[in-house]
């Protein structure tokens, strides 16, 4: 257990850092899961709803990606890595489709 009041705190700020790490995360994991869960369903099924769906959980989970950067949470390469995942998950689904 810390004994001084500086340690005291740096415990506790850790915590709390911890938790938002936390909180971020999981909501990036839950928004790229949607997004690729919505590239899979437009590739079963195209149309101009999936297709909406795919564009708004992509422009959704690039968000979180970039605010997860800019707080900390992320590292920008790690970001931008898991930003090129999505990209060409909807480009593979989406591109087929606009050429048929």
């Amino acid at each position: 257990m810390a004994n001084n009041k500086s340690s005291k705190k740096r415990i506790e700020i850790a915590e709390r850092n911890r938790l938002r790490n936390r909180s971020y995360k999981s909501a990036l994991r839950t928004l790229m899961k949607r997004c690729f869960s919505a590239c899979s369903a437009y590739g079963q099924e195209p149309g101009d709803a999936g297709r909406q769906a795919v564009q708004d959980s992509m422009n959704a989970a690039f968000s979180k990606i970039d605010k997860a950067v800019k707080v900390g949470v992320l590292h920008r390469n790690t970001g931008a890595h898991q930003k090129s995942r999505l990209s060409a998950a909807v480009k593979t689904v989406l591109e087929p489709a606009a050429k048929a």
